[in-house]
């Protein structure tokens, strides 16, 4: 692979894919992207844990190898362009890679680098968990009950950007041909947008979610949707998930309505619960009932809604990882947004990156790292040293992001002498 501007490492082996699944050497090449605003603060905490876990888990046996590629303003200054060819082929020839949060510029053409990046890598999957840690303020009584994961579609919907603006030439092209066409009235200082949703990429995305359930033993999927309104659309989404449930998954699923009505309310041992809820009635359901809910499936828009809603009730955002998948490309993000205002003052939480690491890690089968990390963070929080997101409610002195990553090391080093005295 010949690339523009980057030099992928002398060292270090790709990870590639063989008889459909990931080969992963001991030293694999990742690439990573800085990201914009508090993206070097919070890599400068991130990197440290990272290696440090995999140095501890494997006793240096295994290593990460980092290629940086460049988006956003880092990319502007050494390309002059936010989003250059050189980072889409280092991800899909390296398969696997991580990035801080990015920023998109008002006045360019796109609408958002990270959405642009989904597209055109055709990562259709944004999978995101959602996880309490203990001595992270919550505004929920019983926060150890949740531990969900959203499975959000991420190519189409009202993220695929159809719409035309009020009184445009198209706008009212649109109006028109509806009107003419089907007698549909709409007023005419409307702006038009369209919702595509297809079988085929509902399928793919359903196919990935229960697949994940089967993988990490969990006991349900579920479908939110608003099909009741939109039946069409994400009624037809709810239906093409349970033909992939049924059709592809039977061994493993049994529906809801299969447990009330053949096994008397009594999930038959080893299977998975498909089921389905209405979108705004999911939202009560997380809050009043989330240990019944494992792996949610569900479009782009009511994705983005839920996982949100999900994170404010583990920590808020700083504790949100996510990751944008494909068949087998995999980009892990920080959910948040790059806060510039807060870029160079080594404040914020590093733990939503740090968090995406662990997810990664588990993607390419390294889950004693994985574990690690998750244990230091968990014990640097329950002693209370924390940056100032959750310092202020919990009512402490926050710490520098950096001393924050220092401190998840320390923990992680703690842990391992602890086992090996």
């Amino acid at each position: 692979m010949k690339f523009k501007k980057l030099t992928p490492p002398a060292d270090g082996e790709k990870i590639e894919v063989k008889n459909g699944r990931l080969h992963v050497p001991d030293n694999p090449i990742i690439v990573w992207i800085e990201g914009d605003g508090t993206g070097p603060d919070i890599w400068r905490a991130a990197h440290p844990v990272l290696n440090t876990a995999v140095e501890l888990a494997y006793e240096g046996k295994r290593r990460i190898v980092w290629f940086e590629a460049y988006a956003g303003e880092k990319a502007q200054a050494v390309y002059g362009e936010l989003l250059p060819d050189d980072t889409f082929k280092a991800i899909a020839e390296y398969i696997v890679a991580i990035k801080g949060p990015l920023t998109t510029p008002v006045g360019t053409g796109f609408r958002s680098l990270n959405v642009t990046l989904r597209q055109v890598l055709d990562l259709y999957a944004c999978v995101r968990p959602a996880k309490w840690y203990e001595g992270v303020p919550s505004p929920m009584r019983h926060p150890e009950k949740v531990n969900m994961v959203v499975f959000r579609e991420a190519t189409e919907d009202l993220y695929a950007g159809i719409e035309w603006e009020k009184g445009t030439p198209e706008a009212q092209k649109v109006i028109e041909w509806l009107k003419k066409e089907f007698g549909i009235e709409v007023r005419p200082d409307s702006g038009i947008g369209i919702k595509p949703i297809s079988e085929f990429a509902s399928k793919r995305l359903v196919r990935k979610a229960i697949q994940y359930a089967i993988d990490n033993k969990l006991p349900s999927v579920t479908f939110m949707h608003k099909g009741n309104i939109m039946k069409y659309t994400e009624g037809a989404f709810m239906k093409w998930g349970y033909e992939v449930a049924l059709t592809e998954f039977r061994d493993y699923v049994v529906t809801e309505q299969e447990v009330n009505e053949q096994y008397g309310g009594k999930v038959p041992e080893g299977k998975i619960v498909v089921k389905d809820r209405i979108a705004d009635n999911m939202f009560q359901q997380i809050q009043t009932r989330p240990d019944e809910y494992h792996v949610i499936a569900t479009m782009n828009v009511n994705g983005d809604y839920i996982s949100d809603a999900l994170a404010a009730m583990v920590g808020g955002l700083g504790m949100a990882p996510s990751a944008n998948m494909g068949d087998y490309i995999a980009l892990f993000e920080a959910t948040h947004g790059s806060a510039p205002k807060y870029a160079g003052k080594d404040v914020v939480n590093p733990s939503s990156v740090i968090l995406s690491g662990v997810m990664m890690l588990r993607y390419i089968g390294w889950h004693e790292a994985a574990d690690l990390i998750e244990k230091g963070i968990s014990e640097t929080i329950k002693q209370k040293r924390v940056t100032y997101d959750l310092a202020r409610h919990i009512g402490v002195q926050p710490i520098k992001c950096s001393e924050f990553g220092q401190a998840v090391c320390e923990n992680m080093k703690a842990l391992v002498e602890k086992v090996l005295a």
